[in-house]
């Protein structure tokens, strides 16, 4: 079911100035790779610390609470739907986050704004499984996403995925497999693992008080 817009959006947004940069583009079919609207990440953010970043942010629990856990690392927080982007942006002011930034926009669009080899990290927790086989191109797992992370992270950085959904994560794991990748630290049930530190996001919490195990790994560009 589709979210209803909140009401003022625009207005919210605006409140929330140079917190959001908008990936619009006129290519919608997103074939044209232009590299004149690269982001400066160290003038961004003043200061040259590593970058993480975290594709499908939501409403922003995850990538607010993990920016206060890691003051010395700065935060991209990337998510296409303005409705759901004001929210995350407004509990980023509202606790002062400073080494948070947000990006609204599609996915495929990441090339043309984010410089390669300068994220140390790329999170993607609960994204949309598109559980129909005619849509598997849109997993942000599928080889053609796969192929822009590969250009954006640092030799050695670390994709982490988290799932609800069996079915995406086995999808994940075969294509991750076979884009090279070395998959490690497998949890078929995070929440009766002994991984530590888990921040939990808004899905987790969710879907984790039904009963439903959670799926989770690591895994590194060879």
């Amino acid at each position: 079911m589709r979210m209803r817009r909140k009401n003022n959006l625009e207005q919210r947004l605006e409140k929330c100035g140079d917190r959001i940069i908008y990936m619009d583009r006129e290519d919608r079919n997103f074939q044209a790779i232009d590299t004149s609207s690269l982001l400066d990440l160290h003038a961004l953010f003043g200061n040259n610390a590593p970058v993480h970043m975290e594709i499908g942010c939501g409403k922003g629990q995850f990538a607010c609470e993990i920016a206060k856990r890691c003051p010395d690392i700065n935060f991209i927080a990337v998510e296409k739907s303005s409705n759901v982007l004001v929210t995350a942006c407004e509990k980023a002011i509202e606790q002062d986050i400073k080494n948070l930034i947000f990006l609204r926009g599609a996915a495929e669009y990441l090339e043309c704004y984010i410089p390669q080899k300068s994220i140390s990290r790329l999170y993607l927790n609960f994204s949309c499984p598109f559980p129909k086989k005619s849509y598997a191109s849109h997993r942000l797992t599928h080889h053609r996403f796969l192929e822009i992370y590969k250009k954006l992270l640092c030799d050695g950085a670390e994709i982490h995925q988290k799932t609800d959904n069996r079915g995406f994560f086995e999808f994940s794991i075969e294509e991750l497999s076979r884009f090279g990748c070395l998959i490690k630290n497998v949890s078929l049930d995070l929440h009766n693992s002994d991984f530590e530190n888990n921040i939990v996001t808004e899905y987790e919490e969710r879907f984790s008080s039904q009963g439903f195990p959670i799926y989770r790994l690591e895994a590194v560009f060879r």
